[in-house]
């Protein structure tokens, strides 16, 4: 009787990760709210929080992974109709980012809009990112329909509503509407000037300026979308085109759908490769201005590149530090060896300084147009922001990985979402503009306002209420206004990147987190070392006290002695 053999008991290993509270339990987030903004009605936040961390959501975002999208360009008499399945649980998710308001919303207006939705945005990304790359695009695209202001007047209130439709429909026929983005080619790749999709005029109408384009476009994701914002070559160069999937007068647009990519990560999103057969669009904006539209645009989407890193870096380390703490091995918890703690300090100080800078800069967004000081600030952290926290990324999912060893490893289970962190986080560091876009997205914006000395300046006051508290904070300071009017050398423009993330960061910390914390970072982050991998914390620094303000324990029964 082989069925009733019990070679063993299991035990040791640490519970599920589920159904907590994420807002509750992530006291950097909810101290940065308060300090951005005071009267923050946190109430949609701890809601969101709840479902997120929930065990359902978790199965979702689970399933969601598990099967993939499902490209079908014909049906089954041979027609072409160019469309992706998706598993329900994608629209289970897709359904509770909309009702949460991480897509259009913000555009519609009220307090700290901007500020709210991307702590939803981090909190969401806890969960699942996958799905939120249609959020970010509809998040991007719905401000620049402004440049044409009957489309604005059509599509910009569905794109605010908090209703998802995932019928492919008409949008006159549905609630809310999400919208994606086709910029790149095969022979460009983020070099958009060298697209080679031709946009030829065909008349006007109620849209305005109407036109067929020629052409294709190598990452086309989240394809179904309703509609997309595109660039194609005109005789004044690349301009930016509305692209919807159905055309006014009820027929499907000539978009067709060649193959889905077969991503290393990000596997519950659709990513596509299209063609365009005299595909009709409407222009946006002046023609000749693509670029520059599509980089206005890109300061939303990299916005949420850094939100969402950060967001994974705190799930990754929330279930780091869950796992040591029932974990025991050598006689005590896994927590409690100082090895161990070392590294999940270690992680908690980039977790939190991670948190401080990407909600810094999305509060920029929430500031009036004529705020001089804050649209600095955002002209100049979004490159910032977007290259270090990204880059940082992937290496502190391999670190909080390893705390859970071959556990963490493996894809099924809990602790699969460690493996899904691990492979989801080099894609924001890639998309919207990877590190050497960045890096020279910085020294363009640098050359720009080195004119009026308005980044410098911005800059300056910034870190100025820092000072005199750290030493080597004081000397990093120092050192970036010549670096800054002497920005010039491209080779040097990533460790100028890096050392204005790390002086924000550091200053952010020393004005508003607790003593422990500021001071582990600097002494970590600015002294010789650099931090090359994690882990490395010097003596003195109090560990426990920074995982402990990390995740607050929780009371719990182990079954090993």
């Amino acid at each position: 009787m082989h069925g009733d053999w019990q070679t063993h008991e299991v035990d040791n290993q640490p519970p599920a990760f589920s159904d907590v509270d994420l807002f509750a339990s992530n006291r950097p987030l909810r101290e940065a709210l308060a300090r951005h903004a005071t009267a923050l009605d946190t109430a949609p936040l701890e809601r969101l929080g709840r479902l997120a961390g929930s065990a359902a959501m978790q199965g979702h975002a689970r399933l969601a992974n598990v099967h993939a999208p499902q490209l079908r360009t014909h049906d089954r008499q041979g027609r072409r109709i160019d469309q992706v399945e998706f598993h329900p649980s994608y629209h289970a998710l897709m359904t509770a980012a909309c009702e949460a308001g991480l897509h259009g919303s913000p555009w519609a207006g009220g307090a700290h809009a901007h500020l709210a939705r991307a702590a939803g945005f981090m909190l969401f990304t806890e969960l699942e990112p996958s799905v939120l790359c249609p959020v970010s695009m509809s998040y991007a695209a719905a401000p620049a329909l402004r440049a044409n202001a009957a489309l604005f007047a059509d599509w910009f209130p569905k794109l605010t509503h908090r209703a998802y439709d995932p019928r492919f429909l008409p949008f006159e026929r549905k609630a809310g509407v999400t919208m994606g983005m086709g910029m790149t080619e095969k022979q460009g790749g983020s070099d958009v000037r060298a697209n080679t999709t031709q946009a030829t005029f065909d008349g006007d109408d109620a849209w305005g300026r109407r036109y067929r384009l020629v052409g294709h476009k190598w990452f086309f994701s989240a394809p179904m979308c309703d509609a997309f914002l595109v660039l194609a070559q005109t005789g004044s160069g690349p301009s930016c085109f509305f692209l919807p999937r159905w055309l006014p007068d009820g027929s499907v647009n000539a978009v067709q759908l060649q193959r889905l990519k077969d991503k290393l990560g990000n596997k519950a999103n659709a990513s596509a490769e299209v063609e365009f057969q005299d595909a009709l669009a409407w222009g946006v904006g002046e023609p000749g201005r693509g670029v520059s539209q599509i980089l206005e645009m890109g300061m939303m989407t990299r916005l949420d590149c850094a939100l969402g890193t950060a967001g994974l870096m705190r799930q990754a380390l929330a279930l780091a530090v869950h796992h040591c703490r029932w974990r025991h091995a050598f006689g005590r918890p896994l927590v409690e060896q100082p090895l161990m703690r070392n590294v999940l300090a270690d992680l908690a100080l980039e977790s939190e300084a991670a948190t401080a800078l990407a909600l810094r800069l999305a509060h920029a967004f929430d500031a009036d147009p004529g705020n001089a000081h804050e649209a600095a600030m955002r002209r100049l952290l979004t490159p910032v922001a977007k290259f270090w926290i990204c880059k940082r990324g992937s290496a502190f999912a391999q670190e909080a990985m390893e705390c859970l060893g071959g556990n963490g490893y493996v894809e099924e289970g809990g602790e699969g979402v460690m493996a899904r962190i691990y492979r989801e986080m080099p894609l924001n560091s890639i998309w919207e503009g990877a590190g050497n876009i960045m890096a020279l997205d910085l020294l363009r914006a640098l050359r720009r306002g080195s004119g009026d000395g308005s980044i410098a300046a911005a800059l300056a006051a910034e870190l100025a209420p820092a000072r005199g508290q750290d030493a080597a904070l004081d000397r990093l300071i120092d050192g970036l206004p010549d670096r800054i009017d002497t920005a010039n050398e491209e080779s040097e423009a990533r460790r100028l990147a890096r050392d204005v993330a790390l002086a924000v960061q550091a200053a952010l910390l020393q004005r508003h987190a607790p003593a422990v914390v500021a001071a582990a970072f600097c002494r970590a982050r600015l002294g010789g070392e650099g931090a090359p991998v994690f882990g490395l914390l010097p003596a003195g620094i109090d560990a426990g006290a920074l995982v402990e303000r990390a995740l607050p324990d929780e009371p719990r029964e182990c079954t090993t002695p």
